[in-house]
């Protein structure tokens, strides 16, 4: 499998890394991970003493029917973030769909891009090309986690492994995009993603497992978003036993014990 290093980070090794959802958005649908301003640098700094390995900084909510907010705002959200954690030698992600916010982000020290269209827009393949940054792209079509199979999700990332090539973008982390992106999806096309989910190391990239306190855990449980705690781990032990090499969590402590059990069961193995 192809892997590569960010900041001193292996991507693709035996080890998965560990990915800190640092949210700046109030409209989210866990509300419990807004972030104020006030608050970045001790939580950031928090995040990482807890073994975050990678902070992945979004500013916009993208669940179906959240509240819209505009891209000055979410430039303005980001450059304020990126601005108090400047000169924090952090490994920082910026979590946005759209070139103008990064463009904003790239006048700071981040290390990733995270772009849940795909590269969609061509200004942004350009960006990632120009930058050379590593991206996390989701699989999509036409709107963020369009498909509705398991056969539409292979066929989306086959289309942004297409749209990377293109310029020439090769260390790419590949998110099926589990979870309810698009209004039309329903709980069970998530259970059959997590259940495949080894069948994507076939395209040979490292993968992303990003599930932390989703809907679709919900359905099951019947629980709250803020009550998906224990659902989100028993998920993200699967992925990882299946083959995850990024795990995306709002739950620093804990999604650490998952991951050190599992690849403390697979040296056994």
């Amino acid at each position: 499998m192809r892997s590569f290093h960010v900041k001193g980070i292996h991507i693709g090794g035996h080890r998965p890394v560990l990915m800190g959802i640092l949210n700046l958005s109030p409209e989210s649908f866990y509300s419990g991970s807004f972030v104020p301003f006030s608050s970045i640098e001790e939580t950031a700094e928090q995040m990482v003493s807890q073994g975050a390995d990678i902070l992945d900084i979004g500013a916009r909510s993208t669940a179906p029917g959240s509240t819209p907010i505009s891209v000055a705002e979410e430039c303005q959200r980001i450059e304020e973030c990126l601005s108090i954690l400047e000169g924090s030698g952090y490994c920082i992600s910026v979590d946005t769909m759209h070139p103008e916010v990064l463009k904003t982000a790239l006048q700071y020290d981040i290390s990733l891009v995270n772009d849940i269209s795909g590269l969609l827009h061509p200004e942004m393949g350009s960006l990632v090309a120009d930058s050379d940054l590593p991206a996390i792209l989701m699989a999509t079509s036409k709107i963020p986690g369009d498909a509705l199979t398991f056969n539409g999700t292979i066929e989306n990332v086959s289309h942004v492994i297409r749209r990377a090539a293109a310029y020439d973008i090769t260390n790419i982390i590949l998110d099926p995009a589990i979870g309810k992106w698009i209004p039309e999806r329903n709980p069970q096309e998530d259970w059959e993603l997590c259940s495949r989910f080894s069948d994507l190391k076939e395209f040979d990239f490292p993968l992303l497992a990003a599930v932390s306190r989703k809907s679709f855990i919900g359905d099951l449980t019947g629980r709250s978003t803020d009550d998906r705690l224990a659902g989100t781990l028993a998920v993200t032990t699967s992925l990882i036993e299946k083959g995850a090499d990024v795990v995306r969590a709002h739950d620093i402590p804990e999604t650490l014990d998952v991951i050190n059990t599992v690849i403390h069961l697979q040296e056994f193995s």
